[in-house]
């Protein structure tokens, strides 16, 4: 009987195997974009080369130290370029909106060294602001050697993580925010006519993307950092040395939206305090919002400390936890007190 009894497990075993996610990258990331919160990791700090993916700091430097309406003369930088280029030719102007449409949409090298050349001053200042922009951020497994992702001369490196970092500031950016979802864009310089369609896949083909930027060498492999989004859950995911990379970001997509949902873990218009603990009105300006699984919502925690003392309105504070571990935490304000009209009208009767 034991025999057979162990027979049968296996041949079950065997129809029946354990589902697990066929990550198709050496690495990668999930990060919910609002919270900064990981939702999924697979070697998220090995630094890697990063191709094209280089051009959305590339874009933000340009976005926030540029001047998006000043028609850019090209020059003869663009002529070291190779690969993936817009074709802009000597002499041409462009504007540098138009630039980056380019630069993200078509991975144009040529416009990212014009841009670099018209921001910087020169390519090498301009990767300083890169480096400048990347500690600041917080990414600290990261340098930027030029301004496009190719390799062959000087390297990009990074890691899942410092590019979700990346991806999660770039898109608070409105302006970066539309362009990467974009579709198709035209332009006339007067010269030329161009138009381009977006290189990200994932832009037609998911329900969810709603951005991002791709890269390619030889040496990297395919790269890919894209945003996706559901139910107001906003997620970056970031993919290096990636076979599959639209299909696996569309999995990843997936499995997070089936995993994990956001909810509001602390609503500013219910939010009461009984007497007993206050003896003054108070309220909160805004509530917490928090990506969980299901298992994950009786594990939420929140301590109330109120101060004894203070000179501002701000009274107290609410740290939330999650399994012990310090998620997030919301102000307590004081209301304004009404004057009590019925008082001063009682003051001016006792007066005459």
């Amino acid at each position: 009987m034991k025999k057979r009894f162990f027979y049968i497990l296996f041949i079950t075993f065997l129809i029946f195997p354990i589902s697990v996610l066929a990550d198709s990258s050496k690495a990668s990331i999930v990060m919910d974009l609002d919270t900064g919160r990981i939702l999924y990791q697979n070697n998220i700090n090995e630094q890697r080369l990063i191709a094209s993916t280089t051009k959305i700091m590339t874009a933000i430097i340009a976005i926030e130290h540029g001047n998006l309406d000043k028609e850019v003369i090209v020059g003869e930088e663009v002529l070291s370029m190779y690969g993936t280029n817009i074709y802009v030719e000597v002499g041409e102007k462009m504007s540098m909106k138009d630039l980056l449409y380019g630069l993200l949409l078509r991975s144009g090298n040529d416009a990212s060294v014009v841009i670099a050349k018209e921001v910087g001053g020169s390519e090498e200042n301009f990767v300083k602001m890169m480096n400048s922009k990347a500690k600041q951020i917080g990414m600290k497994h990261t340098q930027f050697k030029n301004p496009h992702g190719l390799d062959e001369e000087t390297e990009n490196y990074s890691t899942a993580y410092d590019m979700a970092l990346l991806s999660k500031y770039a898109f608070s950016n409105k302006v970066y925010k539309k362009i990467v979802a974009t579709k198709k864009y035209e332009v006339s310089t007067g010269k030329k006519t161009y138009l381009w369609y977006n290189r990200n896949q994932l832009l037609t083909d998911s329900k969810y993307c709603t951005g991002g930027k791709n890269g390619y060498t030889p040496s990297a492999g395919k790269t890919l950092v894209s945003t996706a989004s559901k139910d107001n859950l906003n997620l970056t995911v970031v993919s290096l040395n990636d076979g599959d990379i639209y299909a696996n970001h569309q999995n990843l997509y997936e499995k997070v939206f089936s995993e994990y949902h956001m909810y509001k873990v602390i609503d500013k218009d219910r939010f009461v305090v009984s007497k007993d603990i206050s003896d003054t009105e108070v309220y909160l300006k805004k509530s917490f919002y928090y990506p969980l699984t299901e298992d994950e919502i009786d594990d939420v925690k929140t301590v109330v400390h109120f101060f004894h003392q203070t000179s501002s309105d701000k009274v107290g504070i609410i740290n939330i936890y999650l399994g012990g571990q310090k998620i997030g935490n919301l102000s307590i304000y004081e209301k304004e007190k009404k004057k009590d009209k019925s008082s001063f009208f009682q003051w001016l009767k006792n007066l005459f």
